[in-house]
Order: structure tokens, then C-alpha cells, then sequence
């Protein structure tokens, strides 16, 4: 089944414009009209992707953001009139996937869709995603280990800690460098390769104790990527 987009936008002419370029590509939509509204819609339909306005009655982008992000990695674009650097940082440190401003071109719209499904595993199914002994219920906010006698150990992660691992095991096969974990999994405040390499060394040893092995290597000068074995 095709994405479903959940667009969370207050004027009316904005969201059928971009409802109309996102079907015309395959999409699913649906639109909340307030805040409020969009975060039931969230719960109860679980959407693909958000493309999520900041200024909005009942309850702003920024309060919507924080809510889907208190449990839930559902990929979200915020689209905004303000152009300033602070409220991209912002949109980030919160936890945004990307920024968008207004006025914008509705094609490029569909284009960060796209990326930004693809980039984050959007179009996954289940929301469980497993490498090796690990599964990862991005759903429910788990992750645990399995071994072979189908025993599972709980990983107890952090948020940032969850958004790696989980970054990574949408791409087993890529090598992620530094920066790239740092734009998809940390907040804008964190955006340090040394701060990537702390919560990374957490993570590897807490998979480690978990019976995981040595799922995540690091490149030399590049960065880390899953083991294949």
C-alpha cells in the first residue's frame, strides 16, 4: 500500500495544492486543520510521514512535534513561513527530518517526500525492522535482542540512541559517516562528531552485553556501519 502523508495545515488552499501534487505521485493523504486534530490523526492512523505547519490553531507545529517525538519516529517535514536559522535549529533539535518554507514549490514538496521516506525507511513494513539478533519495533519504541532459542533481552536506549540504531538498520549494508548521523539522529545542540562517537560507544556496549556481538564496526576516517556478519 502507498504512503500515507498526513498534512497538517490550517489554510485550506495550501493543503489542497499539496494534497493534489501527492496523490498525483501515489501518495495517501489526509489533513488535520489543527494541531490537536493532526496528533489524533497520528495515533490513530499512524501515518508514513507529517508534513507538519508550525503555525497552527489549538496546538503549534512545535508542540505536535514534541508529542509525536515523545515516542514515536514517524519521519516529519515542517513547513514553515519563518525563515530564520534559530527555527530550523529548533525544528531539528526537536527532532524535524527536514525544513520547508514558505512559500514553497509543491514539486519540491513531493521531492523532499520522497527523500525523506527513503532516506528514513518511511515506507517500512510492520515498523519492525531486524539485523542479525536484533529487532527493532519502531512502532512501539523497542528494540530487543533475540537469541537463537527465540529468548529476547530489552534494550533500555536512549531517544538518540534508538534513532541511530534504528537509522542504521533501515541501510544494513551502508556505511553512515559522522555528519550523516548527526543531521538524521541528534539534536541540533549535539552536532558534534565526538558527541556521535559517545552515544555510538554506548550503544555498541550495551548491544554487546546484550548478546548482540560486535553489531556496529567502525571505518577508520569515515564512520561506523553494521556488521555483516
Amino acid at each position: 500500500m502507498n504512503a500515507l502523508i498526513l498534512i497538517a495545515e490550517d489554510e485550506e488552499e495550501i493543503s489542497d495544492i499539496t494534497r493534489a501534487y501527492l496523490e498525483r505521485e501515489g501518495f495517501r493523504t489526509v489533513r488535520a486543520a489543527d494541531g490537536r486534530t493532526a496528533l489524533d490523526l497520528h495515533r490513530v492512523l499512524k501515518p508514513d510521514l507529517v508534513l507538519l505547519d508550525v503555525s497552527m490553531p489549538k496546538l503549534d507545529g512545535w508542540g505536535v512535534l514534541s508529542e509525536i517525538r515523545r515516542n514515536d519516529l514517524t519521519p516529519v517535514i515542517m513547513v514553515t513561513a519563518l525563515d530564520q536559522d534559530i527555527d530550523k535549529l529548533q525544528a531539528l533539535r526537536i527532532g524535524a527530518d527536514d525544513y520547508i518554507v514558505k512559500p514553497f514549490n509543491p514539486v519540491e514538496v513531493v521531492a523532499r517526500t520522497k527523500a525523506v521516506l527513503r532516506r528514513t525507511g518511511g515506507d517500512r513494513t510492520g515498523g519492525v525492522l531486524r539485523v542479525g539478533p536484533v529487532e527493532l519495533n519502531q512502532e512501539g519504541y523497542d528494540a530487543r535482542v533475540v537469541s537463537e532459542d527465540g529468548k529476547s533481552i530489552l534494550l533500555s536506549l536512549t531517544r538518540t540512541e534508538f534513532r541511530i540504531l534504528a537509522h542504521m538498520m533501515r541501510s544494513p549494508t551502508r556505511v553512515f559517516s559522522r555528519s550523516e548521523l548527526v543531521d538524521a539522529c541528534l539534536p541540533g545542540a549535539d552536532a558534534l562528531d565526538r558527541t556521535v562517537d559517545s552515544h555510538v560507544s554506548k550503544l555498541r556496549r550495551k548491544l554487546e552485553q546484550a548478546g548482540a556481538g560486535d553489531l556496529i564496526e567502525g571505518v577508520r576516517g569515515v564512520g561506523y556501519r553494521l556488521s555483516r556478519t
